[in-house]
């Protein structure tokens, strides 16, 4: 108390670092659940610089009509990481193989990248996601703004993605340099750039689980259940190796993908509970089950995403 009361009257708010999923996710009574909504969704807020940029970008897009963000997760680090090598060379491979051996603090090293994938644990590939999208009947023509760092490849690697969607955007096509100025250099503030415009879009679609495609897809929820599409990537894997071998036809395929997501577009959803293991379960912010609308009676309500991918 001594340390921590003078400094939160100094400055009127205290951070606390790495706290978030060490709060439970269930069972706790639902005043303090229905606050946590205020924290998470009324009260964030980023600079109004940030905001100014955010804001900006999807007037631009507004202008010229709907758009998805897509939270395209298939930078280098991203890469690296997971280990997942689909459709990369050689060259590339042994690049993230040795840039994953050099993190200390990345504990997986060996990794088989065929079986990881086959399990939804990678990220999709540009073409992968593109292929999904249009199996789910998403307008060709829709604007499809990356939310992203620098993608691995850059624009070759985005080549799958455009023969799909050509309306392919970014903040750094859609704004001149001088007004993302020194934001550039900073991760996190072209992310908070990235989470105004995919709050603020028609679809939001991540290609991998991550905080800030949970964030966002709660926050959807909490602002009326706005579409957002969680590829379930294990079943993806699947259907789409299928489809490319010539095992499936395409009316075969896009069924079986528009089968598969019934229960994965942002609606009500159960949050799911497994007692007495907290880490398992959907986080809190992914799903504010106690601040939304009731679910309906229906089936609509039942989740379909019991598996953890």
């Amino acid at each position: 108390d001594n340390q921590v009361l003078p400094i939160f009257r100094k400055f009127e708010i205290v951070h606390f670092l790495k706290t978030d999923a060490r709060l439970s996710n269930n069972e706790l009574p639902e005043n303090v659940q229905k606050m946590r909504c205020k924290v998470y969704y009324e009260g964030l807020r980023f600079t109004p610089h940030l905001e100014k940029i955010g804001k900006k970008v999807v007037s631009i897009l507004r202008k010229k009509g709907p758009f998805l963000a897509l939270h395209l997760r298939y930078e280098k680090d991203m890469l690296a990481f997971t280990g997942c090598t689909k459709e990369l060379n050689k060259q590339e491979v042994d690049e993230l193989t040795s840039m994953r051996y050099a993190c200390p603090w990345w504990k997986e090293k060996k990794i088989n990248s065929t079986q990881k994938r086959e399990e939804g644990l990678c990220p999709m590939t540009p073409g992968e996601v593109g292929l999904a999208l249009k199996a789910l009947d998403i307008d060709p023509e829709i604007q499809v703004y990356i939310a992203a760092g620098e993608i691995y490849g850059k624009e070759k690697r985005l080549e799958g993605l455009r023969a799909f969607y050509p309306n392919l955007v970014k903040k750094e096509t859609l704004l001149p340099s001088s007004d993302l100025g020194e934001i550039k250099d900073h991760s996190n503030r072209m992310a908070a750039v990235d989470y105004i415009v995919s709050l603020a879009s028609d679809i939001f679609a991540p290609s991998y689980d991550g905080n800030m495609a949970k964030v966002v897809e709660g926050h959807r929820r909490y602002l009326g259940y706005k579409t957002t599409i969680r590829l379930d990537r294990k079943v993806l894997m699947t259907l789409i190796d299928k489809y490319k071998s010539g095992k499936m036809r395409w009316g075969e395929f896009s069924d079986s993908v528009k089968k598969a997501h019934r229960g994965l577009m942002g609606g009500p959803v159960e949050r799911l509970k497994i007692p007495g293991k907290p880490k398992e379960e959907d986080y809190f912010y992914l799903d504010p089950e106690e601040c939304l609308p009731k679910m309906y009676p229906s089936s609509q309500g039942k989740r379909s995403d019991k598996k953890k991918h």
